[in-house]
């Protein structure tokens, strides 16, 4: 994790449908200046205006079946957990997402789009510190069986994410790893997001998954998977649920700096794992680095502050 902020290149521009609207959709992101963090502003609205989101757990408004900034009476964005996925695990930390539609582009149901058109353009550093959310003592959620837990780790930000179905062809898996930009594109970023046909059947019936198909969605009819090709890894299924963590915690608005360990978890669980660590203030602090120069080096000298930005 570097010391200093980061932010794109260059403007780039992606389009797509929603996968539950099945709409048209472009996005746009635009590099930005330090201390901007992660926003998307919602353009050619029902309303004739611009709104800006965010992206941070004070803003989300619905964690169903994907994470939903805003509320459908105020403007929203969903799905942007993929897009998010992609900027945190590329570590970019400041950019601008305009966005003409309510729903983000599904594009093949993965990070894999996102961090393509990340890397036609690159990253740049910006001439600010890059402050740090620490974990300093163990937090945990839990919904039925499902749990989630974020506890300290000295080395950066790791994921061990389990998930376990009753459908064979998924049954139980886990990944462990250490994420950083390398591992992100490698073990994360292609893994789609994945349903089952009776599910899909009754979404529709609701005028729901209006978008979803199997060139974005991995489909399983019983124990088959119906995607030409089939899966890309046999354990895509949990890399995916990993992907959308990455996302998910992205909306602690700055990069974690501790362990996060989930057991069949989702949006909502990821979600309140963010809003259940920022309720203690005990649990963690925000470190920033301070520049020393000292014959030309950058060497950091971490600076500790306890009370967030929660504005």
């Amino acid at each position: 994790m570097g010391f200093e902020q980061t932010t794109l290149g260059a403007s780039i521009s992606i389009a797509g449908i929603g996968v539950h609207n099945g709409e048209p959709v472009r996005i746009t992101l635009f590099p930005a200046p330090a201390g901007t963090g992660i926003q998307f502003r919602r353009t050619n609205s029902e309303t004739g205006a611009a709104r800006t989101f965010r992206a941070h757990v004070d803003h989300v408004g619905q964690t169903e079946l994907c994470t939903v900034l805003g509320t459908e009476e105020g403007g929203r964005v969903s799905t942007v957990e993929h897009l998010l996925a992609a900027l945190r695990g590329l570590g970019v930390d400041n950019a601008v997402i305009a966005i003409d539609n309510d729903e983000m582009p599904i594009v093949d149901g993965s990070s894999r789009p996102f961090v393509e058109a990340i890397d036609t353009v690159g990253t740049v550093k910006l001439s600010a510190p890059r402050s740090v959310l620490v974990v300093r003592k163990p937090v945990r959620v839990e919904n039925g069986r499902a749990w989630a837990e974020l506890v300290p780790y000295a080395k950066g930000f790791r994921l061990e994410v389990e998930i376990d179905f009753t459908n064979p062809t998924i049954g139980r898996q886990a990944v462990v790893m250490d994420l950083t930009p390398k591992s992100f594109r490698r073990e994360l970023s292609y893994a789609r997001t994945f349903g089952f046909m009776q599910d899909f059947e009754k979404l529709s019936a609701i005028g729901l998954a209006r978008g979803s198909s199997l060139d974005n969605t991995v489909v399983l009819d019983g124990e088959r998977v119906m995607n030409e090709g089939g899966l890309r890894a046999r354990d895509e299924f949990v890399r995916h649920k990993a992907l959308d963590a990455v996302g998910d915690l992205a909306l602690a608005g700055l990069p974690i700096k501790g362990l996060y360990r989930s057991y069949c978890g989702g949006h909502k669980l990821n979600v309140a794992m963010v809003r259940a660590l920022y309720a203690d203030p005990t649990a963690f602090a925000i470190e920033t680095p301070v520049p020393v120069h000292a014959a030309g080096d950058f060497v950091p000298a971490l600076q500790p502050a306890y009370s967030p930005d929660m504005n």
